[in-house]
Parts: structure tokens; C-alpha cells; sequence
């Protein structure tokens, strides 16, 4: 089996970057959930801010790679303006059509969200740090940014797989 640059970036792109952001959102949720007081000790919360920290930093930063490699590596390929490209092949098709009418429209600019939120979250995480635990409204803000987040790059990595699987952006020619 050999894999050419295209299909490498692709994978890399959404099977590596996406799914890291996607898997790990688990852990910053329960990171951000545990914040509450009577849960945890001074030195535990000093413990859970520094990995809540270190993590939500990484997610932010793997989501704009997820996001940047995706628009300025994969993309041209997709939207090349040859028939063989990918946008041609689904757009000749009245079937698959609304593949890139919305799926692409989504991932192009809807998919944005996810990194600009994870950098809000990963923002709020270290500049407010132990008023998390106090402060319940901020707490649930932070939490449903996060969601958010996660939910603009569950559908933007979903719709990337069914684009993929229509029209694969492998070689042309």
C-alpha cells in the first residue's frame, strides 16, 4: 500500500489532528466539570489547574493546525480548478451537489470556531485559574465555549469523512 502527499495530508489533517482535539475534549471537559469547591483541596485544585492548563493549551494549538492545515495544504487541492478535482467531481453530480454546497461551506468557515474557541477556553483557564472553582457562572461559560468548540469540530471532522468517502482528494490524473 502506498500513500501519496495528498492522501497523507488528509489523514493527517483530520485523523490525526482533528481526532486528537476530538479525543481529548473528554479530559477538558472532566477537567473544567471538577473545578467546584468541596471537591477539592488547595493543592489539588493548584494539581488539576496546572494539567487543566497544560492541556487546554495543546487542544488550542492542535486545533489551529487541525484547521490550518486543512485550509491552506488540503483544501487547494479539493477546490483545484481541474475536472478531476474533488469540488468538480462532487459538483457534476446532482447527487453529491450538496456535499460541497454545505459540507465544504461548513469545514470552509463554520470550522473555524472550534480553534478560536479553544484558545477563548485555554485563555480563561490560565488567566482566571482558581476563580473557576468560585465562580460557577464563569465555570459553566467556560464549559459551554468548550462545547462549542468540540461540537463545530465534531461536525466539521463528520462532514470531512462523507466528503472524503464521495470525492477522496488522492491523486488526479
Amino acid at each position: 500500500m502506498q500513500i501519496v502527499d495528498r492522501e497523507l495530508w488528509t489523514v493527517l489533517h483530520g485523523m490525526v489532528f482533528g481526532t486528537i482535539f476530538l479525543l481529548a475534549f473528554a479530559g477538558g471537559l472532566a477537567g473544567l466539570w471538577s473545578l467546584r469547591p468541596g471537591l477539592i483541596t488547595l493543592e489539588g485544585i493548584r494539581d488539576r489547574l496546572l494539567r487543566l492548563r497544560v492541556g487546554l493549551v495543546t487542544m488550542a494549538v492542535v486545533a489551529w493546525v487541525t484547521v490550518l492545515s486543512g485550509n491552506y495544504i488540503v483544501y487547494p487541492w479539493y477546490r483545484a480548478s481541474d475536472p478531476s478535482s474533488a469540488r468538480s467531481r462532487l459538483l457534476a453530480n446532482p447527487n453529491t451537489a450538496l456535499w460541497h454546497q454545505f459540507g465544504m461551506e461548513w469545514k470552509e468557515h463554520v470550522a473555524w470556531v472550534a480553534p478560536i474557541l479553544a484558545t477563548a477556553v485555554a485563555f480563561i483557564a490560565i488567566y482566571y485559574g482558581p476563580r473557576l472553582v468560585g465562580d460557577r457562572r464563569l465555570r459553566y461559560l467556560t464549559i459551554a465555549l468548550f462545547v462549542v468548540a468540540f461540537a463545530a469540530a465534531a461536525i466539521a471532522g463528520l462532514l470531512g469523512a462523507f466528503l472524503n468517502k464521495a470525492a477522496p482528494i488522492g491523486p488526479t490524473g
